[in-house]
């Protein structure tokens, strides 16, 4: 296309103007996806093919851990504990299993989501909406006008907690099945902080009382298949501007990648697995012994593929300041972090966008 009569701002905004998001484009029947969405190259001069499943080569995968008896078996909570902070600190991504959420739970919200998207657009766009005053606000990329490439995604973002929207202002597709699914995996993030906790080797309420599990957003993630999916990107590269993040796969369409060791690793969907991964904000308290690692999401041809992240975090109307945790550091190990309150923290991330370079380096001293 002719650089001169490609105006961006203008396309962005008439594809915003629709309300009706990716699957609106789908659904029009189009066969090339506007320019908007064309991820631009990156320099990765840096990332190693991942060995081919015939090249003999180790496949790489993240770990997988049982929290069975986490809570009565002193020995198997030790050694989960043990599971637990080696996968954060080398991965910064686990998957768990025997996590208490029954199974029923997570298939309902996955068809939850599905029924929101696949529901008539003008049920769908009275939640349509880029006001972040909005504790409901369904769109296709936050970061749409700051990103440098929008990604083949709509999204419905839920502010759950600490003060939840009231049961009405839900969308009624999605609205039992969330608030249950929220309350269980409340429960669940209070265990992961203790377990991450203790791996700090601080007592095991130390996250949960500088209230790193305060705040929980819901963002339920709607990836239609796409045309051309080696021009995009479902999610551009990115970690996670959080404490921690709950995320539930699509249980048959892959696509999430983990960066490490320099390779785009899979993450495939478990049965009943949920996946944990440590976001910016403890690898900032942790002074770097928790990692917060890049991630993204394939684009495919096949789908719809769903998935819902929770992301644990202060209020953000907190006054906290988080800094490297005290206990951690010595003349060795000095602070690597400023301070930060999580609207200032948050801020940041969301206005440079998916896709460019870490905010952890915005904070580091």
């Amino acid at each position: 296309m002719d650089e001169l009569n490609y105006d961006r701002k203008s396309e962005l905004k008439a594809f915003d103007d629709t309300k009706a998001g990716v699957k609106g484009l789908v659904d029009s029947g189009i066969t090339k996806i506007p320019r908007i969405f064309y991820e631009p190259k990156q320099n990765d001069n840096n990332i190693i093919p991942s060995p081919d499943s015939n090249s003999g080569e180790t496949q790489l995968s993240i770990p997988v851990v049982d929290l069975e008896n986490v809570k009565n078996d002193l020995t198997r909570r030790q050694e989960i504990v043990q599971e637990v902070g080696v996968a954060a600190e080398s991965w910064g991504f686990f998957q768990v299993v025997n996590h208490g959420i029954p199974l029923s739970v997570l298939e309902e919200m996955e068809t939850a989501v599905r029924r929101f998207f696949e529901q008539e657009n003008e049920v769908k766009k009275e939640f349509y909406t880029r006001d972040s005053s909005r504790k409901v606000r369904y769109n296709s990329n936050f970061d749409l006008f700051n990103a440098p490439a929008a990604n083949w995604r709509d999204t419905v973002f839920c502010i759950m907690a600490p003060n939840p929207p009231k049961p009405e202002e839900l969308p009624l597709a999605l609205r039992d099945i969330l608030l249950e699914y929220s309350n269980e995996v409340m429960k669940l993030g209070i265990v992961l902080l203790e377990l991450l906790s203790e791996a700090l080797g601080v007592n095991k309420n130390y996250l949960k009382d500088m209230e790193c599990a305060q705040g929980l957003d819901v963002l339920c993630h709607y990836y239609p298949p796409c045309p051309e999916p080696e021009l995009t990107m479902g999610t551009s590269k990115h970690a996670d501007g959080d404490f921690f993040t709950i995320l539930l796969l699509d249980r048959v369409i892959g696509g999430l990648q983990v960066l490490h060791q320099n390779r785009w690793i899979d993450v495939p969907p478990i049965p009943g697995a949920l996946v944990i991964n440590i976001g910016d904000l403890l690898q900032l308290v942790s002074n770097d012994m928790l990692k917060s690692v890049e991630h993204r999401v394939v684009a495919n041809h096949d789908g719809p593929r769903v998935s819902v992240a929770c992301f644990f975090r202060t209020d953000m109307e907190s006054s906290l300041k988080y800094g490297p945790i005290k206990e951690l550091l010595s003349e060795d190990n000095p602070p690597k972090y400023r301070e930060t309150t999580i609207k200032e923290f948050v801020a940041h991330f969301n206005s440079k966008g998916l896709g460019t370079t870490s905010a952890l380096s915005h904070f580091r001293l």
